[in-house]
């Protein structure tokens, strides 16, 4: 790097607005978020609520002197989790976000066409985590188990199968050759479906997992996954 490039990210990085993260000590809808944060190298602050005192924090019912952050309810601006402080102003949707870091730190692709197929497989895989939501929520013993006989017989493979051919078609890429925001959605995503069904369950997917692999090689990425805070969901 010489001086004139040196002096040109220097300028940027000085640029940079301040994020804050907040979500639960979990994977859950923000780890691609955290994934986009490592890869750029962009600094933020990784918030993680107690998932046990959530309610009482987005009623802010929680004094800062009792923990060493605080919550307002300014800063929930739907009363759910995640939420991404910009400069000290809140946005939600876990989507919403990463899109914006995508735009901003160029992982929308090359083009509008890239961009647009990144969101049509993120917003699919969206479906695919409705449906999955619905079964970890059924209360019901018996309906959980048929939810879940369904998903793993019928939902998973349906869409898996797409998703899998098109990853495979791309060599290990959501957009042919190049990384966007969208391969860090389906790696994270695929890490939280092993959790919950274990990871035999999706060796049917060789391209799927060939994904999470390959982002999982990038430095920056591994690097991430051996400090970030242990986690089982």
């Amino acid at each position: 790097m010489n001086m004139t490039q040196y002096i040109d990210r220097a300028r940027k990085m000085s640029d940079e607005p301040t994020y804050k993260l907040i979500y639960f000590n979990a994977r859950g809808r923000a780890e691609h978020i955290r994934y986009i944060f490592a890869y750029t190298g962009i600094e933020y602050t990784d918030e993680r609520i107690p998932e046990e005192f959530w309610p009482e924090y987005k009623d802010c019912k929680r004094e800062e002197s009792i923990f060493t952050f605080i919550v307002q309810l300014s800063a929930m601006p739907y009363k759910k989790l995640p939420v991404l402080e910009i400069d000290g102003k809140p946005v939600a949707q876990s989507n919403a976000v990463a899109r914006y870091l995508a735009r901003k730190y160029d992982l929308m692709g090359k083009d509008e066409w890239d961009a647009m197929i990144c969101d049509e497989l993120v917003d699919t895989l969206g479906d695919l985590k409705q449906d999955i939501c619905y079964y970890r929520m059924e209360e019901n013993p018996e309906k959980k188990e048929a939810r879940k006989n369904q998903l793993l017989n019928e939902t998973i493979p349906f869409y898996l199968t797409k998703f899998d051919q098109i990853i495979g078609k791309n060599k290990g890429y959501i957009i042919p050759t190049t990384t966007t925001w969208a391969d860090f959605v389906f790696a994270a995503a695929l890490e939280n479906f092993e959790y919950m069904f274990g990871a035999p369950a999706l060796d049917k997917y060789p391209a799927f997992r060939a994904l999470k692999k390959r982002i999982h090689r990038i430095s920056a990425i591994s690097d991430w996954l051996i400090r970030r805070p242990f986690t089982n969901s």
